[in-house]
């Protein structure tokens, strides 16, 4: 079969298409012909290497040598203990707790990673979803609380996890504020955004208003910035961007709200939860997603250098086709 290969850390340059055996599931697992996969922000970051927070898996080199995470697909063949799939299944799922190896012709992991998907869902819409969808509904749903009426800023809105944030906080009744760059200011409106602050232009922690939650995606301020920014009884959640950010957030978010009933947390991903129904939510019409562009396999390495440049609108997709 074929996959994008990977044996050090470093540039594009690194990931080659090369012909590997195809694997067997083990008694757990189902054997996944890879039908579309896409990319997110740590397909780049387990790319390069940087931080060195991502070297876990392997601290001199990549332990795993297929990257991809967001998979959708058919059932090959499954193991003799699986019970939820059976051949011809459709199906999306994270492998990010399986190994990876995503971005190849076929895959194997747990029957846990994976999810059914409506007929009507196609598979480059449903590559998109596992990961950015389930960390945006966590993030404004189960770590913001979010209600009607209350007011959200959602920083990267324009990326993957944005744009779906954005409309899980309209859906929740709420005013909803983006944040990104020039490029992306129209999509934050087509995706349902009230209001739009284009970053280049001006600092949303510098211009006196206040929000119920913060939600970001590319977190790089302050923590006290993120604070005075809060309502009274407001929430900041993170996810992404600085990891001096993030483990300052970890570490001290709780002593720099004391007193106060505001509230700094890091959002822990929990991979695939609730992705049936954010998947029957796109069949349905009720959630879009936002592909910025679709690329072969063998062109995967163009996919991360635009990732990696910061200009992608939404997610890039990889469609595998042999």
């Amino acid at each position: 079969m074929k996959a994008i290969y990977y044996e050090k850390y470093g540039t594009v340059e690194n990931l080659e298409l090369r012909e590997i055996e195809k694997p067997s599931p083990k008694e757990n697992e189902i054997l996944l012909n890879v039908k579309a996969a896409s990319l997110n922000s740590w397909d780049w970051d387990l790319l390069t290497g940087k931080p060195v927070l991502f070297r876990f898996w392997g601290f001199l080199k990549p332990k795993y040598n297929i990257p991809g995470g967001d998979v959708a697909g058919i059932v090959e063949q499954v193991g003799k203990n699986v019970s939820k799939f059976k051949p011809g299944d459709k199906v999306l799922g994270d492998l990010c707790q399986n190994g990876w190896g995503g971005f190849a012709e076929f895959v194997c992991a747990d029957e846990k990673a994976f999810t059914k998907i409506n007929d009507s869902l196609d598979f480059i819409k449903a590559a998109s979803l596992p990961q950015a969808a389930v960390i945006a509904l966590q993030g404004i749903q189960d770590y913001g609380n979010v209600k009607e009426g209350q007011k959200v800023l959602i920083n990267g809105a324009g990326g993957g996890v944005g744009t779906f944030a954005i409309q899980f906080a309209k859906n929740m009744g709420a005013e909803v504020t983006g944040v990104d760059k020039t490029n992306k200011v129209e999509l934050m409106k087509t995706h349902g955004a009230d209001f739009v602050i284009d970053y280049t232009k001006e600092d949303f922690a510098k211009n006196g208003k206040h929000y119920d939650l913060i939600f970001d995606t590319s977190a790089y301020h302050k923590l006290g910035e993120y604070k005075n920014s809060l309502t009274s009884t407001g929430k900041f959640v993170v996810v992404g961007g600085s990891v001096n950010t993030i483990l300052k957030t970890a570490l001290f978010g709780s002593l720099i709200t004391l007193g106060s009933q505001k509230e700094m947390k890091v959002l822990v991903h929990a991979p695939n939860k609730n992705l049936s129904l954010i998947s029957d939510l796109v069949a349905e019409g009720k959630l879009n997603t936002a592909i910025d562009s679709v690329y072969t396999l063998k062109d995967t390495p163009k996919a991360y250098q635009l990732l990696g440049n910061g200009d992608v609108k939404g997610k890039v997709v990889i469609e595998i086709n042999y």
